[in-house]
């Protein structure tokens, strides 16, 4: 840790322009926005001799649409949008936390279980990371945080697991020695949001946000992922990372994401088993004719996208692997097909005016004219879409899209090579 002045000063001269470059593109932007967020934490909290900076970036899937909360594989990988944070303990008991924008929290860390009127809160979170960290036999402390975000809420790039990436760094490099490992973190900022926010999510995009870069993740023992990072540079390929925000939110849809795994795993305790990973795929297309009136159809179509969708992102980490990037952008857009025709995470039920992400997706594929590729990713129903654009159509397809979509809803990413870190060291 180190005082917030020399931390100032560090940076205008230049200290770390070389790392901020590797993980931001730019070195100048980012120490701006370093700086403002160090002032604003003395302005909270004061100066202190024993401080530090953390991100923890959001993520992109690039293939395995709701697999890994069913066992399965996925390719992700973590984007230069980020959570930032000043940090410094206060040897107390109570973590303060002031995220820009939003009301300043306090949590005391006192007893283990989770606290019911925090549930879907970023104070569960906060709980949760904290407890989880504890019960595996490290100490935590209270401190004090001011955070900002360029990962928006709802966004489909997940600024929750960046959240709980983000607090789990933190505690890590506080309290822990950074003994913790990447996967390990994730785990915690999973369970976090399981068992103390209350949503039933996976493993994957905590992963990708907490362990950096573009990452094939099989998931068959969740305690013990097996994660191998995936070369990729796009723009060597001739191809750009494209965002595109559809301007449906991502709030009060809990129920329509906890279906999906809820329903996969009907169909999988009908044929005896806990997951899909562990389900025989021809034992259950045997089934279908007998499971269809027990789990009801939509749950078979879910199942169905499940075994071709676990296939396709092991398929498409071997794609990058053997430098095809053409059959990797083929499978891409066989992902998006599937999780539209079968998985059926495009639009809700409960508003079926409401068809903003199918909108987005309709407008990228005309944009692209059969080049490239585009598919919904993350949780999906709402949020964003993911395009990988060629290089020579961005500018056209950015003009595209944002004419229906709105001005600056089109974002050009690049994969990060890093996730969840403390940035400036000595």
């Amino acid at each position: 840790m180190i005082a917030t002045q020399m931390l100032r000063d560090g940076l205008r001269e230049g200290k770390w322009d070389a790392r901020l470059i590797s993980l931001y593109g730019q070195a100048q932007p980012a120490k701006e926005r370093i700086e403002a967020v160090l002032h604003r934490w003395e302005e909270v909290f004061g100066r202190t001799d024993c401080a530090g900076v953390f991100s923890a970036p959001g993520r992109t899937e690039l293939g395995g649409n709701h697999t890994d909360h069913q066992h399965g594989r996925v390719l992700a990988a973590s984007v230069n949008v980020d959570m930032l944070a000043v940090a410094a303990p206060t040897g107390t008991n109570v973590i303060r936390v002031c995220s820009e924008g939003y009301p300043a929290l306090e949590v005391a860390l006192d007893g283990t279980a989770p606290v019911e009127r925090e549930r879907n809160t970023s104070a569960a979170l906060i709980r949760g990371v904290a407890c989880r960290i504890r019960e595996l036999g490290y100490p935590v402390g209270g401190f004090d945080a001011y955070m900002v975000s360029d990962v928006p809420a709802g966004s489909g790039l997940s600024s929750s697991a960046a959240y709980e990436v983000l607090l789990g760094t933190i505690m890590n490099h506080l309290f822990c020695g950074a003994e913790i490992s990447a996967v390990r973190i994730a785990q915690i900022g999973q369970y976090a949001e399981n068992v103390f926010f209350g949503k039933p999510c996976g493993l994957m995009d905590q992963t990708a946000c907490a362990v950096g870069g573009a990452v094939a993740i099989d998931f068959a023992d969740p305690a013990a992922p097996v994660v191998e990072g995936i070369g990729v540079d796009l723009t060597r390929e001739g191809y750009a990372l494209c965002i595109l925000e559809s301007g449906a939110s991502h709030a009060d849809l809990t129920e329509e994401y906890a279906a999906i795994p809820a329903e996969m795993r009907a169909v999988a305790a009908a044929l005896g088993h806990e997951v899909l990973r562990e389900v025989d795929e021809d034992a259950f297309f045997d089934a279908i004719p007998r499971i269809r009136a027990r789990v009801g159809d939509r749950a078979v179509l879910r199942a169905i996208h499940f075994f071709a969708e676990n296939r396709r992102a092991a398929d498409e980490a071997e794609a990058l692997r053997q430098d095809d990037f053409p059959r990797f952008l083929a499978l891409m857009r066989e992902s998006g097909q599937s999780s539209y025709m079968y998985l059926q995470n495009v639009s809700c039920h409960m508003t079926p005016r409401e068809q903003a992400v199918a909108v987005a997706l309709a407008v990228s594929e005309r944009a692209l004219a059969g080049e490239g590729a585009f598919r919904v990713h993350g949780g999906g129903f709402a949020g964003t879409i993911q395009a990988i654009v060629p290089l020579a159509r961005l500018d056209d397809f950015r003009r595209r899209t944002e004419a229906v979509l709105g001005a600056g809803k089109c974002h050009v990413m690049s994969i990060r090579p890093e996730g969840g870190v403390q940035l400036l060291t000595m």
